[in-house]
């Protein structure tokens, strides 16, 4: 199902400019802003699907009115497809750094991490994906 070039510039106004727009016409801080942009952005590179909405809360939580909620949740949402993207880089430099055995991203392996015969080795390998990307956020 190919989707219209009409029905993507209305999606990415309803879900992109929109809220952008909003955020900038409220009047928050530039400074606040760029920090909120950057902290949302981090924190949605999180190489743990699912997890950087609960990171971001956490964040915007601990930091206050020092961070612009919305934008940092504007943010993350948009980091969602670079996430999605750096899984296995992150997954496979973790290995590399760490010396952690390989985890084979193949259709048998995925059968086996449903059935549960292959929990230590998932647990493993996202061990490794968070320490490249912990490592990462340091250089």
């Amino acid at each position: 199902m190919a989707i219209s070039k009409g029905r993507l510039k209305v999606w990415f106004d309803k879900k992109i400019s929109e809220p952008l727009i909003q955020i900038l016409r409220r009047g928050a801080e530039p400074k606040q802003l760029a920090f909120s942009a950057a902290l949302g952005i981090t924190m949605g590179v999180f190489p743990i699907c699912g997890v950087t909405v609960l990171l971001c809360g956490v964040a915007i939580a601990s930091l206050g009115s020092l961070c612009h909620a919305p934008t940092v949740m504007l943010a993350n949402f948009i980091a969602t497809p670079i996430e999605l993207s750096l899984v296995v880089p992150f997954l496979r430099l973790g290995e590399k750094i760490t010396g952690g055995p390989h985890f084979p991203l193949t259709s048998d392996a995925l059968k086996k991490v449903f059935t549960g015969q292959a929990s230590r080795d998932v647990f493993l390998s996202i061990g490794n994906a968070v320490r490249f990307f912990c490592l990462s956020l340091v250089v």
